[in-house]
């Protein structure tokens, strides 16, 4: 088979390599892809936006399947224009993939299904959000509802700081999507992000993953697109799992197919773990980004024949098989990541630590020149390690990024502070 994937950063690369592997596969493709998955697919410059020209180069080059990374293209419709034109795809169609596009949307459906998530109102201007945050208890979490690049999330821990954060997205700080808001309220536990596919009826749990979203350590400072990440998660017990399945996962695929909008593809919950359970904090309609990194290092099946099962709704003969060993990932961004930085930066000692045992190496924001590997990202690079328990990959991993030579980066230093405190 012919497959091109969809996107640019570590998720897709995570795929390409995942995929890469696969018997059927006798072409992969990567549109417009970086310059780490040059090395396992051939990369197209095409953006992942530009729907009639992905349309015109699976006709062209007879793609039997497409596999789309990033949320935006699947909000924007690709899928639709896909299965129009007769070309099988993995995602969602844009109306299903409102559960990211519109986080109102979710939280209505939420609501109305009675899926458990934080308490929450609607907004579409300054003074009823302001009005509404002064009878709420602090700290309070203020969204913006449409795609915000993972940053569009603001927990406020004051009223003049709520305040501030409203006329800052109602005066343009996300563009569009800050066009509405959500503010809800602040949630106490420990987050973990669960993922399923789905082809609309069935339901396929994959493993789980926990990701680390603030920039600085000890989950401090500004929320990121993500900073680490690391599978299994120790907090999805068998018993958190099967809650999840049964009081979220399992009632929102029932929904979206009641709806009239059925789900296909991946499912992320982000979940927060409480003293009543899991409540869902959001949803994603695509694999997570690092998360999806630790899974395909610990996949232990062939990724391709699952994707296209959700495509076909034949997910019910599938299973899949993953690896015992503990997956960590560290992510190493640019100076400034969140905000303003430098771009075009030689990253140099990849081979080197591409080259130690059980340390695989993801780029997400790179380009080639010549020789030379440029950061071009934010986040730049995902450095996984592999171990017997969350402590060896952790040191497998920072081993890896200590072989790294690249005085424009930083990274956390504690991603799985968590699970290593817990001793696994």
């Amino acid at each position: 088979m012919k497959i091109l994937v969809i996107g640019s950063g570590g998720r897709e690369h995570a795929l390409c390599w995942a995929l890469k592997k696969s018997p059927l596969i006798s072409k992969l493709y990567c549109a417009p892809g970086n310059g780490g998955i040059e090395d396992v697919a051939d990369c197209v410059p095409i953006k992942a936006e530009d729907i009639s020209a992905i349309i015109d180069f699976c006709k062209q080059e007879a793609v039997d399947f497409v596999v789309i990374g990033p949320e935006g293209p699947l909000v924007m419709g690709l899928v639709d224009a896909l299965d129009d034109a007769g070309i099988k795809c993995f995602g969602p169609r844009a109306a299903a993939a409102q559960l990211e596009g519109s986080k109102g949307f979710m939280k209505d459906l939420c609501r109305t299904y009675n899926i458990p998530t934080a308490s929450y109102q609607r907004f579409d201007n300054t003074e009823s959000a302001k009005k509404y945050v002064e009878s709420q208890s602090l700290p309070i979490v203020i969204k913006a509802d449409g795609l915000a690049a993972g940053k569009g999330v603001i927990i406020a821990e004051t009223q003049a700081e709520a305040k501030e954060t409203i006329d800052e997205i109602f005066g343009g700080l996300f563009g569009g999507a800050g066009a509405e808001i959500v503010i809800e309220e602040f949630m106490e536990g420990e987050e973990a992000s669960f993922f399923v596919l789905t082809d609309g009826e069935n339901i396929l749990p994959l493993a789980t993953a926990q990701d680390h979203k603030a920039v600085g350590d000890g989950d401090t400072g500004l929320n990121t697109g993500g900073m680490g990440a690391y599978s299994p998660a120790p907090v999805m017990t068998d018993d958190m799992i099967a809650l999840t399945m049964s009081r979220i996962i399992e009632p929102t695929v029932a929904a979206m197919k009641e709806h009239g909008t059925p789900y296909t593809g991946v499912l992320y919950a982000g979940l927060m773990i409480t003293k009543d359970g899991p409540k869902l904090i959001e949803y994603n309609v695509r694999f997570g980004d690092p998360e999806c990194q630790v899974l395909c290092a610990r996949m232990d099946s062939d990724l391709l024949p699952a994707l296209i099962a959700t495509s076909d709704k034949s997910l019910a003969s599938i299973s899949l098989e993953w690896k015992a060993d503990t997956a960590l990932l560290v992510v190493m961004a640019a100076n400034g990541y969140p905000g303003e930085y430098e771009k075009n930066t030689e990253i140099e000692g990849l081979t080197e630590a591409a080259d130690i045992d059980d340390v695989l190496i993801f780029h997400a924001g790179t380009k080639r020149q010549g020789s030379k590997m440029l950061s071009v990202g934010g986040r730049v690079l995902g450095i996984t390690g592999m171990g017997k328990s969350v402590k060896q990959a952790q040191k497998k991993a920072y081993s890896g990024v200590a072989a790294i030579s690249w005085p424009e980066g930083f990274c956390r230093s504690d991603i799985g502070w968590r699970a290593v405190d817990r001793d696994v």
